[in-house]
């Protein structure tokens, strides 16, 4: 069985894939938004959601001394809800989105939800 990543590198980790999903929210999808049409509003509360989840990895990262796994555990839930805000509004614009948004929303939902699983697995581990 492979070793899994510490709890600090972990946040980290999380950190910067929230600063990459509020990028691609906030700037890709807002900016070529006919080819995914979503509405943009709902497109910025998902970036903001995204950049305080950023804040918060990155800062148990830099400043929490200890308990990292504990403050995994959080980030690993809060990203459970947050996949569960995603498929409510996929499924409340499911007519107005594209093929491609489809595609991006299912895609982001997939990786995220990996990345809980994997983060409340290392917050487990002893």
């Amino acid at each position: 069985m492979p070793t899994l990543p510490n709890p600090r590198k972990m946040l980290l980790f999380d950190g910067i894939g929230a600063m990459l999903s509020a990028t691609l929210l906030g700037v890709v999808l807002v900016q070529f938004n006919s080819s995914f049409n979503m509405p943009v509003k709902e497109l910025h509360l998902l970036a903001l959601i995204a950049c305080v989840f950023a804040v918060y990895s990155f800062s148990c990262y830099f400043f929490a001394k200890q308990n990292h796994r504990f403050y995994l555990s959080i980030i690993a839930v809060a990203n459970l809800f947050y996949c569960c805000l995603t498929v409510w509004l996929v499924f409340t614009y499911i007519e107005e989105l594209t093929t491609l948004g489809h595609l991006y929303f299912i895609g982001e939902m997939l990786v995220i939800i990996t990345l809980a699983i994997v983060e409340l697995k290392i917050s487990r581990q002893s």
